[in-house]
This record gives structure tokens, sequence and C-alpha cells, in this order.
């Protein structure tokens, strides 16, 4: 194997490649990327067996071939240099040479047979969604998702297609986020659970706005875009029924600026209590005083911001970090919160939704001791 390409084009897709480069791997030869060329076009694939990423490039070659290449030294080496063409190449004895303008890296490769062989596209749906949506989708959701792995399915995000619309529901049990984009015209009709490493990968290598083609089957869901494929292997549970727990009858809802309320918490968290985090609003038709206090070493915050809220004063309790990380992903200036009791879940919404789509957060609520 032996071509030609410009160092900064490789870089770019090494950059997405390595993604799915664990540091223990299973096996040694996950530390690699697998090099295939075929006619002037680099096939760049990495794994960890979770997520696989597949990437091609155009070079000049006169040699095709394919070899497994030690990732981290390629990289470190790509990055060390300013742009300029470089030529890489390869013999029988998996032995690699980069050539530069300030000279000659050797390197020893693998056998390319040991590579794991990515999934096919066998028996698969399809349908095509605009990248922004799918960030959006992702970013709106990935930070609701459960760190425990005895409840699997809740450590993924749910993608819940459904004919006309696509749900992305992500919840830890504490908090819940339900994204939808609508306007599909699909004849699907089907929900898969896909794992947040995976999805966080899909979402940092959509760089530029454009179709992704997502197709799926049984064991395996498929983004592809560009001149990149992500395939992330399926996680195999079943999701809990979230939308028994989503509150229908709010009647009291509170129109609040989010960098107000968001600023505001940052600040009163740093009095609460370290184990709760439990920060106390007190919603009345004009203001919310939100106050926090820590017991233990006699601190406490109050501070006061205007909204408007329609019903009876009400007094409730939630967890700061979980009200934060919500105000930080929503993009919108104002926000409604909408209650029913102090012991029901409040939700937080959008106070407008952008066309065909519509964003729910969901926060149980923290009981305040008598």
């Amino acid at each position: 194997m032996r071509f030609e390409v410009s160092s900064s084009e490789l870089l770019k897709q090494l950059n997405i490649a390595a993604g799915a480069i664990n540091s223990n791997p299973v096996l040694p030869i996950m530390e690699d990327f697998l090099f295939e060329v075929y006619q002037n076009v680099l096939t760049i694939t990495s794994t960890n067996l979770e997520t696989t990423i597949i990437t091609h490039l155009d070079v000049t070659s006169d040699e095709d071939g394919i070899i497994a290449i030690p990732a981290k030294i390629l990289l470190e080496t790509i990055k060390a240099l300013p742009e300029q063409p470089i030529t890489i190449s390869s013999d029988e004895n998996n032995a690699v040479k980069i050539l530069s303008v300030f000279g000659l890296y050797k390197l020893s490769g693998d056998a390319p047979e040991d590579f794991p062989t990515p999934p096919e596209e066998d028996d698969v749906e399809s349908l095509v969604l605009n990248s922004k949506k799918i960030q959006k989708g992702i970013t709106n959701t990935i930070f609701a998702t459960s760190n425990d792995e005895l409840r699997l399915a809740m450590t993924g995000i749910l993608i819940q297609i459904d004919f006309t619309k696509l749900n992305f529901v992500a919840t830890d049990a504490h908090k819940l986020v339900k994204y939808t984009v609508g306007n599909l015209s699909t004849d699907i009709a089907k929900s898969l659970i896909v794992p947040k490493k995976g999805l966080n990968l899909v979402k940092n290598a959509l760089s530029e706005e454009c179709d992704v083609n997502i197709s799926f089957n049984k064991a395996n869901i498929f983004f592809t875009f560009g001149r990149t494929k992500i395939v992330c292997r399926l996680i195999d549970a079943k999701y809990p029924e979230y939308n028994a727990v989503i509150p229908v009858e709010n009647p009291f809802e509170a129109i609040i600026n989010r960098k107000d309320f968001l600023n505001s918490l940052k600040r009163i968290a740093i009095y609460a209590n370290k184990s709760t985090n439990q920060v106390i609003l007190n919603l009345t038709e004009k203001s919310m005083t939100i106050s926090a206090q820590d017991l233990d070493f006699s601190n406490e915050a109050t501070e006061q911001l205007n909204c408007s809220f329609s019903g009876d004063a009400m007094t409730i309790g939630f967890n700061a970090k979980f009200l934060g990380e919500m105000l930080g992903v929503l993009e919108n200036d104002d926000i409604k919160l909408q209650l029913s009791t102090p012991s029901r879940a409040g939700l937080i919404v959008p106070t407008e939704d952008d066309p065909g789509e519509s964003l729910l957060m969901l926060v149980m609520p923290v009981m305040m001791g008598n």
C-alpha cells in the first residue's frame, strides 16, 4: 500500500475515527485504525465493538492495500506536522513508513485480518433526518441518561419513531427529557435504545448541516452522512413506560427569564445541602424567591426574581443541579415552569418551540422536611 494525502485532511478524518478507540480495548488490534486504499480512496475504520466509525477520504495512490496502524502514534505524528502532503506506505511485513517534508517515520503495523469486521446493513429500515435536529435531540437528552448499569435501558437514549414523528427520550428516574421532531413521512413504528457514548460521537462528528441517513436493524443503528458512517450497537432492553410519569394536568404556570433563573440557581446552590442540592422555590403572582440552606453549617441564601405566575402561591423544592442542567441546555430567553402540587413533578418547557418540534423536561421535586 502506498498513497499521498494532505496531512490536515487526514487529521480531520482521524479525529472523527479516534472517537471509537478506547484506552483499554478488549483486543490489542482495536487500538488501531484500519487503513484500506482502493482506487484512490482511503477508508479508515475504528471500533470498540459497541461503536464503529468508518470514514472515507480521497488520496493519490500508487498501490492499493490494507493495514492496521496503531492509532496513538499515528495521530500524534500527524497532529505534530504542519499542513503538507505526506506519503504513507506499508510492506508485506506490516512495516509502515510516513514520509513528510521534514523526514521519515517508521512504525510497525498489524495484520489487517485480525481487525473486527464492521456490522453490515442487513435487513434495515431507513429514514432521513436533518443533522441539526439530531444534534439538538442528543444535546437535549444526553445529560438526563442514567449511569446505573443495573438499569441498562436508562443508560441510553430512546429513539422512538412513530410514522410522522420521532422522539428522543432520556431519563434517570429523577429527571426526564422528551424532544420530538415532527413532519416526518415514514412507514416506521419502532423504538430503539442507543448508547449515549455512540450518540455523543455522532453529535460531535456532525460539524456541518446536512441530511443524515439513519438505518437500523435488530442489532445496530447506522448514521451515514457526508463520507462518514457511525454504527452503534443497540441496547437490548425494554425502556420504561415513560409517558406514565408525565403529569397531564398542570394548572399552575410560571414564566421566567431562563438566564436570570440559571444564574440565580448557580449562586444559591452554593448554600444548599451538599447531599440533597435542594433549593426551595416560592412562587407568587409577580415573583419567585429562590432559597437554600445547609443547617449543618448554618449557611443560607435567598434571592428574588421577577416572574409571572398564574395560580395560588406555591412552595416547591427541587435539586439545583438537575434544574441547572435543564436550563443550561435550553436556548430560549424565557421558559415556562408548569406545576400541579409540591409533591408532583414539575415540567420545564420553552415558551415557544421551533416549527415542527417540541421539547419537554420533567424534574421530580425534592421533598421538603418539616
